[in-house]
C-alpha cells in the first residue's frame, strides 16, 4: 500500500491504496457489545495486514487504534434446492480497540448507504 508522509505533521495522507482496506464495518450483536467498551470490526481486504488497518484507521478516521485483532472466518458450505452446494466467500475481520478518549459511530454510516 502507498502512503505519503507529510513532514511536518508527520500525518499519513489517506490514498486510493488506503481506502481498499477497509472494506465496510460489521454492525452485529457482537460489534455492538465492543461498541461500549470502544471497540469496532470491520471487514477488511484479504491481504491485509494488521499494520494496514491501523494506517487505514489513522488516515481515514484520524483515530490511531490501541490494538488490532484480526480473524479470517471460513466461507459456510451451503446447499441450494437440494441439489447443487456451493460456498459462501471467506470473511476477514479487523476487531479494532481504540483509545479511552476516542469516540466513532459507524452505525450512522452503514444505515445510509
Amino acid at each position: 500500500m502507498a502512503e505519503k508522509k507529510v513532514s511536518s505533521e508527520n500525518k499519513i495522507v489517506a490514498t486510493a491504496g488506503i481506502y481498499d482496506v477497509l472494506v465496510r464495518p460489521i454492525i452485529s450483536e457482537k460489534s455492538a457489545k465492543m461498541s461500549e467498551s470502544n471497540g469496532v470490526v470491520f471487514e477488511i481486504a484479504m491481504s491485509a495486514t494488521k499494520a494496514d488497518v491501523v494506517r487505514a484507521m489513522q488516515a481515514i478516521y484520524g483515530i490511531k487504534p490501541t490494538k488490532v485483532n484480526i480473524v479470517v472466518v471460513k466461507g459456510k458450505v451451503k446447499t441450494f434446492r437440494g441439489r447443487s452446494r456451493g460456498t459462501q466467500r471467506d470473511v476477514k475481520k479487523a476487531y479494532v480497540s481504540l483509545p479511552a478518549d476516542a469516540t466513532l459511530d459507524l452505525s450512522v454510516e452503514a444505515q445510509s448507504k
